[in-house]
Formats: C-alpha cells, sequence, structure tokens
C-alpha cells in the first residue's frame, strides 16, 4: 500500500498520509518519490480544484525525519543532497497552481510542520494532542525543509526564532492565535473543515495578515531593525550554550539571508548548513541519544506485565505529589495518602496547579484537567489499598521510616501488589528486608520536579521477580518516562555518579577555590547548571544524608569524602530551602539577585580564594564522574553503556552534546582518558584511579560502542 493514497470527491482530492507499516508518519526519501507522483497527476486532472492532506494515523499528522536512516550519512554532501530534494518537493507544493490544505491533528512536528507550512493554509484540531514545533535545534540541527524560510514570513522574526531556537511546542490555541494555523476545528469536524477551506481557496486566495503587535511589527521592518533581534537573539544563545551547540547560530545566519537576500539564497543557506550539521558531532551525539530514548519506549518483556489500573502513593509531598500527577495523567487512578488533611491537601493543590497551568497555556483543556484530577483520591489511612496494583512510597530518607511504611502497607494491600521506593540513596535489599514479599520489593527512583523530569531509575535486587520488573517498567514507560533498569547498591546509578563530581567541587573549595569558577567552569563544560547550585537545590541535609549513605564505599577504595556537608547541615545550612546555603537567593520580590554566600567560605579555609585554571576544574569534576560510570559497569550496577549515557544525560544534566559518560570515554579515546586519570591520580591521589575495564579496554583496543 503506498504512502499516500488518493480519494476524490466534489472536485477535492484527499491524500491520506499512512506510511506502511508504521505507528507513525514520518520524512523518508519513499515519501518524496510518492509526492511527486502524486502532484504530477493532480496538476492535470482537470476535475480536481483543490487538495487536502491529511493522516490516516492516530494522533499523528507527521512526526518529523527517520532519522535512523539519515544516521549513517557521512559527508555534508550527502546531506545536502537529501535537503536539496525537499526542497524541490515543497517549493513545487509551495507554488502549486491548486490550494494546498493541510489537515493537522496529533505531532506535526519537524519535517512534518514544514510540509504544512509549504501547503497554502493550515486546518488544526483543537485537541490538546495536536502539536506543532521545530525541534530539530534538540537534535543538533536546523530545519532543512525551509523552516527557517517560511515561517519567518508566516509568523513574525522573533515569534520564528523563539520557536526554532527553542524547539518548544505549540498548542493548537496558541498556533491559531500568532498565524502558525489559519483555523481550528473539533477533530471530527477537521476533514470537512479542509475540504470546504480547499474549494473557498480555488476561487479565492487568503488574505493573510500578521498576527503581532505594532511594535512588533515596526521593530521587523527594515533590515536595520532586524539586525537589532538577530544579535540579540545570537547574544542569548551565547549565553545560555555558552558556544557549545552550533546550530542555534546557524539558524539565525539562515533566517537571516532568507530575509535580507531573498527566499533563493535563504533556502540556498539553509541547505548547506543542514549539511554541515548533519555530520557535525554534536548533532551525532544528540540523535543517537534520541534513538536510544525512543528505542527504550518499548518493553522487552511485555508478556509478563500484569496489569496497573491503580496506584497507592505515600507520602504527599513533593515527590508524591509529581508521581500521583504523572500517574493520573496516564489514566491511572491514584489514592495519594499522607498523615493529614493538611498534608494530602498540599500534594492535591500541587497537582491541580500543575494541571491549571497547562490550561492557562492552552496546552490541555479545562475538561481533561478535570478528567485527569478526578483520578486522585487524597485519603489519610489505608483503606482502599487493598485495591492498588502498585504502592509507591515517596516519604523522607530515612531507612527505619522506609522499612515501617512497608510493612504497614503490606498489612492493607493485596498479596500481589508491588512495593516500590522512591529512593535515591537507600539499598533496596535494606529496604525489602522487612517485606514479607521481597520478591515484589523494588526501587522506583523519580527525579524533582517529577513531571518535567524525564528519567525513571528503577532498582532490582537479586530476589526481584521478572514480572514485577516488567511491570515496573511498564508502568514508567506509560507515565512518559525514559527508564533504565539497574541493580541495587549504595546510590545506585544516578546518585553514585553524581556523589564523586559534587564531593571533588567541595575539594576544590577546600583547596581555596571560587564558588562561582567552579559554578561557571562547569556550566561552560555542558551542565545546565553548576555543581554548587546544584547543592543548594538539591538541599544540604539531603546532601549530608547522601554523603553518610555514599561514604563507606567510596572509602573502601581510599576516596576519603568531603565532610563539609556534613558540618554545614549541622551548622543549621539547608540550601535554597532556607535560604542559606553556598549562595542567599534574594527577595521574594526580586530586588536582589543571587549571590555567592561568601560567610560559607568559613567552613573552607576562609575569605581568600585563589583562581583554578577552568580546565582543571572541568576535567577533575567531569573525569572523576565518567570513571565512576565505568565502575558502575563493571560492577554490573549498569545493564549497558546505553542506560549509563540515558542515565548521565537525563537525570543529571551530562552534556547532550558529548553523548554521555561512555560515548565521552570512546570519542577521547581510551589512552587520552586514562593518561588524564592517572596524571589526576598522581597528583590527587587514588579517587582518581581509573576503573579496571577501562584498562582492559585499552589493552584490548576496545570501544564501549562500535
Amino acid at each position: 500500500m503506498p504512502y499516500g493514497q488518493i480519494e476524490k470527491e466534489n472536485g477535492v482530492a484527499v491524500i491520506w498520509l499512512d506510511q506502511p507499516g508504521e505507528k507513525v508518519n514520518t520524512i523518508s526519501l519513499d515519501l518524496v518519490g510518492t509526492f511527486t507522483a502524486i502532484l504530477d497527476s493532480l496538476e492535470k486532472d482537470e476535475t480536481v480544484k483543490g487538495i487536502v492532506l491529511i493522516s490516516r494515523k492516530p494522533d499523528n499528522f507527521i512526526a518529523g525525519a527517520d532519522l535512523d536512516k539519515f544516521k549513517d550519512m557521512t559527508s555534508p554532501e550527502e546531506a545536502e543532497a537529501l535537503s536539496r530534494k525537499g526542497h524541490t518537493l515543497l517549493n513545487r507544493m509551495a507554488n502549486f497552481p491548486k490550494p494546498i490544505v493541510a489537515a493537522l491533528h496529533g505531532a506535526t512536528l519537524g519535517g512534518g510542520l514544514e510540509v504544512a507550512l509549504a501547503c497554502h493554509y493550515r486546518v488544526a484540531s483543537d485537541d490538546p494532542k495536536t502539536i506543532l514545533a521545530l525541534p530539530e535545534v534538540k537534535l543538533g540541527l536546523l530545519p532543512g525543509g525551509g523552516g527557517t524560510q517560511r515561517l519567518p514570513h508566516l509568523i513574525g522574526l522573533q515569534a520564528a526564532l523563539d520557536m526554532m531556537l527553542t524547539g518548544k511546542n505549540i498548542y493548537p490555541r496558541q498556533a491559531m492565535k500568532m498565524g502558525l494555523v489559519d483555523d481550528l476545528i473539533h477533530p471530527y469536524g477537521l476533514l470537512p473543515a479542509a475540504k470546504k477551506a480547499a474549494l473557498t481557496l480555488a476561487d479565492q486566495p487568503p488574505e493573510r495578515k500578521k498576527k503581532q503587535p505594532f511594535v512588533v511589527k515596526l521593530l521587523e521592518s527594515n533590515a536595520l531593525s532586524r539586525s537589532i533581534v538577530y544579535k540579540k537573539a545570537a547574544e542569548l544563545v551565547r549565553k545560555q550554550t555558552w558556544g557549545n551547540y552550533p546550530a542555534p547560530f546557524k539558524i539565525i545566519e539562515c533566517v537571516k539571508a532568507g530575509l535580507e537576500k531573498g527566499l533563493e539564497a535563504g533556502i540556498e543557506e539553509e541547505t548547506k548548513k543542514f549539511g554541515e550539521l548533519m555530520v557535525s558531532p554534536q548533532s551525532r551525539e544528540l540523535v543517537q541519544i534520541f534513538l536510544s530514548m525512543t528505542a527504550m519506549k518499548k518493553n522487552p518483556r511485555k508478556d509478563l506485565v500484569r496489569p496497573v489500573s491503580q496506584i497507592g502513593i505515600l507520602g504527599a509531598g513533593l515527590m508524591g505529589s509529581g508521581i500521583a500527577n504523572v500517574s493520573a495523567t496516564s489514566g491511572m487512578k491514584v489514592l495519594l495518602k499522607d498523615i493529614n488533611h493538611e498534608a494530602v491537601g498540599w500534594g492535591e493543590k500541587s497537582v491541580w496547579q500543575y494541571l491549571d497551568g497547562k490550561v492557562k497555556k492552552k496546552a490541555l483543556s479545562p475538561f481533561q484537567r478535570d478528567l485527569t484530577f478526578s483520578r486522585i483520591t487524597g485519603c489519610t489511612d489505608y483503606r482502599g489499598f487493598d485495591k492498588a496494583d502498585l504502592i509507591i512510597e515517596a516519604v523522607f530518607e530515612d531507612l527505619d521510616i522506609k522499612r515501617k511504611i512497608l510493612a504497614e502497607a503490606e498489612a492493607h494491600a493485596k498479596e500481589e501488589a508491588i512495593f516500590a521506593s522512591n529512593t535515591s540513596s537507600l539499598p533496596i535489599r535494606s529496604i525489602a528486608a522487612a517485606s514479607l514479599r521481597p520478591e515484589q520489593v523494588i526501587g522506583m527512583h523519580y527525579f524533582s520536579p517529577v513531571p518535567k523530569m524525564p528519567l525513571l531509575e528503577i532498582i532490582i535486587t537479586e530476589k526481584t521477580a521478572d514480572w514485577v520488573r516488567a511491570t515496573a517498567l511498564d508502568v514508567g514507560i506509560r507515565q512518559g518516562k525514559t527508564v533504565i533498569i539497574v541493580r541495587d547498591g549504595p546510590g545506585f546509578y544516578t546518585t553514585r555518579i553524581l556523589a564523586p563530581l559534587l564531593n571533588e567541587a567541595l575539594e576544590i573549595l577546600d583547596e581555596g577555590g571560587d564558588i562561582e569558577d567552579i559554578d561557571r567552569a562547569m556550566r561552560r563544560f555542558g551542565y545546565p547548571v553548576g555543581p554548587i547550585a546544584l547543592i543548594d537545590e538539591v538541599g544540604i541535609d539531603v546532601g549530608a544524608h547522601v554523603s553518610n549513605v555514599m561514604g563507606p564505599l567510596f572509602s573502601i577504595r581510599g576516596a576519603i569524602p568531603n565532610t563539609a556537608m556534613e558540618k554545614l547541615f549541622a551548622a543549621g545550612y539547608r540550601g535554597r530551602k532556607n535560604n542559606r546555603g553556598f549562595y542567599r537567593y534574594g527577595d521574594t520580590a526580586g530586588k536582589k539577585k543571587k549571590e555567592v554566600n561568601k560567610e560559607i567560605y568559613t567552613f573552607f579555609g576562609g575569605p581568600g580564594r585563589k583562581k583554578f585554571d577552568t580546565l582543571e576544574i572541568q576535567n577533575r569534576l567531569s573525569l572523576v564522574m565518567v570513571n565512576e560510570a565505568a565502575l558502575c559497569l563493571q560492577e554490573g550496577i549498569l545493564q549497558s553503556p546505553r542506560d549509563g549515557d540515558i542515565g548521565a544525560v537525563f537525570g543529571l544534566g551530562f552534556p547532550p552534546f558529548l553523548g554521555g559518560p561512555f560515548r565521552h570515554i570512546d570519542n577521547l579515546g581510551l589512552p587520552k582518558f586514562l593518561s588524564l586519570m592517572e596524571q589526576l591520580a598522581e597528583k590527587l591521589g587514588p579517587r582518581f584511579t581509573p576503573a579496571q575495564i577501562l584498562r582492559d579496554g585499552e589493552a584490548n583496543n576496545q570501544r564501549f560502542y562500535t
């Protein structure tokens, strides 16, 4: 069956997009060939006055390019040739003598949106499942099908740059307001509305005006004022990315070429820069991460999964309410328990505010908000927990409390219920020791804030039943998480590899380093937040607890943990939560900016600070973390290098353009990595002793990825 199937009725040809054998439509070379033939046929057909482009796939128009087929390109010229073929087709659509209307429902992303932009009119469903975006920048690429040229003409320069430089999702009402689509309709009325529009356009072209405030129109009206926009956009990108990502700058250059030199020049610029980016090291890593993440959405043991329709959550704080949120959003019923009604009310309010915020952004309808929220039932006792298929505790990181909660829950739960602990560091086997059914106890480590953070780390012990593992994985995937499964051990994987990085930052402070210098160096390296600022965000109290849990593991290897966080905690420092941390965070009115809390230097040798070389800071902090990741693979905590890379990138903010710890080692090369580690070990001690798996890899000339 062909990708595009044609139905003709009353002067309108409806082209149904339905990529054979795939769940979603993607842009591929097959599509280009198919549509060239279709357009040839329809242009000659005198009975056809207008054309409608619509998808047969549920909740999907076109979900972008088939990246799996593009990743093997080895030269810019090869990628350029691909882009030129796309341009030829889309330019023909844009200049087609008969009106083409795009009927959009569901994901309209990347090349899919570029196809829609090449059409003469766009009708979209008002369903929140309809999402429009040009997310190529997140893959280290730029829109290669005319997006950098057509979008600014349609919605204006600043709005177009905002979309392309962030890759953010635009929802239907937003899209209508900004002029990205021309009409909104209920999904059931999408095809009739598109047909009607096609016939109307056959008689009269649309009169389209940019929906912009007067000041914006004025700013974008001439080359001189537009140059200010280009300059400010580049400055903002440089500030946010530290120049680590070339794609945003090339997007600005393509937009500028099109607006200042004309469409033909803009398309030529876009084609060349698309080719350059397609084979760039940054894009290689970002695309590989995306492909890995996509592959991990499939459960390899689906046959073992048991149904989970109701979840019980113990603890309605920040983590518990967040887990309730993603569970209810995925269609599961939730019992949200805490010790009193005030605590339960706080958790319910937190969920409501998040959902209501999505309504205000037009990303959710009021009905869907109410339906999602209705799935959550607050409670202060265990009534109803006998119906729960999965019980997740999200209480304070205290082993005795978690064991007590587990025993209480099991006394009220059905025999086949799974018990999961949301812990970041406490060994699951120690929690499971209090269980009557330890084979049904598992770790589910979510990251804060739960609705926004993409990673879920599932922790299994030697006793965990296979069906429990498979079912927990299935729940995580349903919740929209990217899931890694790791074996039990102190700190599991993510907390374990983060601990030495944070410890090294404290060591540099002890040696006289400056707080801002350390954070700036690691942001320049590619982390979204510096390690010292991260300690404040997580909480010095949490850091002190994790240090106690992880300390014995590192001490055995001769890496003595820094005790600063324990001393700070004892002195009343909690970080951002009580505005007593490494930084001060000003007042709620925003009159004072975040600034270093210099009194904290009394815990690190006094106010006298010295300058450290940026590269030294980056090497010490990054290499000690990467080495710990290698140790986790060596010891069987990790199942694969891919899991280690995904966990570090999505859970800890490891620079995505470096691909993760293991791809970073491969790209550096083991000889260079080991040389750097040995130099640091000689200077600073055994905490920089390279993992044996790395020495073996060098001896056997091996890589983590082929």
